[in-house]
């Protein structure tokens, strides 16, 4: 899943997508979740990742990975080709 390459992220979490005017707000777990999306890293490199950081199992990071997934799908946050 790739990001639209337009999108303003900054270190802070707010996101602007300049193609509709939006704004939003991320989390620092968002943030590293974006951050390493737009690195290119595929969903089994992000879970290995935040399952060592974070105190939480795979099974339930997943779980909230594909929602956060799901809802920059809605927000249209993602590359059209990627939909």
């Amino acid at each position: 899943m790739k990001l639209k390459k337009n999108l303003a992220i900054s270190e802070t979490g707010f996101v602007f997508d300049p193609s509709t005017g939006d704004s939003y707000t991320l989390n620092t777990t968002g943030l590293e979740i974006i951050q390493m999306l737009r690195e290119g890293k595929n969903p089994e490199i992000i879970t290995r990742k935040m399952t060592k950081t974070y105190d939480v199992d795979a099974n339930t990071f997943e779980r909230y990975y594909y929602d956060f997934i799901g809802m920059l799908k809605q927000m249209q946050l993602v590359a059209p080709d990627e939909e």
